[in-house]
């Protein structure tokens, strides 16, 4: 029960709900109940559980991690120019990992799953592992 989802960025650094198509892909393997892994095999993107909805959460998280982590640090030696997107995928990580019930994703009632894009726009892959159990 492996998918790859497609998602496209827009911006340099981005939070996209993706809650929807996680829900999808669970539907789609007829898991009932369980876990789904989210994994994002990119280094310069991650994955993080938050509050979707006010849009306000997600600007405030895009902001700090901008102010924590600036995107021109004239110490950074990586010459690519994102050095600051490496980090700030580190930072958020890779993966996550949510309860299924029922066929359902078991998220709070104001949570979402996001795909954090810190070096966009690109198209980019979700992995997407359900497990029964």
């Amino acid at each position: 029960m492996f998918q790859t989802i497609s998602v496209t960025t827009g911006e340099r650094c981005q939070f996209v709900d993706v809650t929807s198509k996680v829900q999808k892909a669970v539907r789609e393997t007829g898991l009932k109940s369980g876990y789904v892994i989210c994994y994002v095999p990119h280094t310069t993107a991650g994955i993080t559980i938050q509050e979707n909805a006010d849009p306000d959460v997600v600007h405030d998280c895009l902001w700090k991690l901008a102010e924590l982590v600036p995107h021109d640090e004239s110490s950074y030696r990586h010459n690519e120019g994102n050095s600051d997107a490496h980090i700030k995928a580190s930072l958020v990580g890779a993966s996550q990992m949510v309860l299924v019930e029922d066929g359902s994703l078991v998220l709070g009632t104001w949570q979402g799953i996001y795909f954090c894009e810190f070096d966009g726009p690109r198209q980019r892959k979700l992995h997407i592992r359900c497990v029964a159990g």
